[in-house]
């Protein structure tokens, strides 16, 4: 017997004023299935994993989150942020960053004891950050802050993992890190991931099903149903080619693409 999804959207619709982001999306994402979300800014992404947190409500239809309607604290949810460093000074040790995730939705005194960081190192273990435990954050790479950051969301063994563009201002090894990390946590623990990004290249080996929004539509399916020359040019009413080149993805003549630096390289 096929498992019930973590996440359902039935005729999902979001609109801002006269403008509608998407419309009618019925969607289902299955425990360990991981959904990469892509479109241009302003289609709509972040808005998407807004609705999922229950910050943003839907214009009509209803999403709803392991059998309850989508809200704000749900410990069902782990969130990854868009990336952004912290600075050099900053005293924090990484361990304790990571502790957070652990009891840092208690008030009051916390006694951390032995369970504690036994669960901290674990975490630690399991994002490979290990090594730098007790370093402060500020003096960590945008990387291995990440790695940190990932082990904090998933510290409350989550059934659903939300991640923001958590490749930004990533070197292309560290890109592949992160993303390795995230589909480990979707397949190997059965958590649905859904992970909005600009590009699909590093984490293509780890991809179930894309929704890619655009122009107030979207589409949904594999990569390879989704990420063709005719689907796209449908999808944004005019001439896009998808291109395959040494194992990358390249995608020409979107008419809202945002390049990511990559010379001929649009991020999807």
């Amino acid at each position: 017997m096929n498992a019930p999804p973590i996440i359902s959207l039935k005729r999902a619709t979001l609109k801002y004023g006269s403008r509608t982001l998407w419309q009618d999306l019925n969607l289902e994402v299955l425990p360990g299935e991981f959904l990469a979300v892509l479109g241009a800014n302003g289609s709509g992404k972040t808005s998407f994993l807004k609705i999922l947190l229950g910050q943003a409500p839907l214009s009509a239809g209803q999403v709803m989150l392991d059998g309850a309607p989508a809200g704000r604290g749900s410990r069902t949810i782990g969130y990854v942020p868009q990336q952004k460093g912290f600075p050099a000074d900053t005293a924090l040790r990484a361990r304790d960053l990571v502790g957070l995730g652990v009891d840092g939705h208690k008030w009051g005194i916390r006694l951390r004891g032995k369970a504690y960081r036994q669960r901290v190192d674990e975490l630690l273990e399991q994002v490979g950050a290990a090594s730098y435990g007790k370093i402060p954050v500020g003096m960590l790479s945008g990387g291995e802050q990440q790695r940190l950051r990932i082990a904090q969301a998933i510290a409350s063994r989550p059934k659903v993992l939300l991640c923001d563009e958590p490749l930004l201002s990533l070197d292309l090894n560290h890109q592949k890190e992160v993303s390795a990390l995230v589909g480990r946590q979707a397949k190997g623990n059965g958590t649905a991931v859904v992970f909005v990004t600009h590009e699909i290249n590093p984490i293509l080996d780890h991809v179930d099903r894309v929704l890619y929004l655009a122009g107030g539509r979207f589409m949904l399916g594999t990569p390879s149903e989704v990420m063709r020359t005719e689907v796209l040019s449908e999808l944004y009413g005019t001439r896009v080619e998808v291109l395959e080149m040494d194992g990358r993805l390249v995608v020409v003549g979107t008419p809202d693409a945002v390049f990511d630096g990559h010379a001929g390289e649009v991020a999807a």
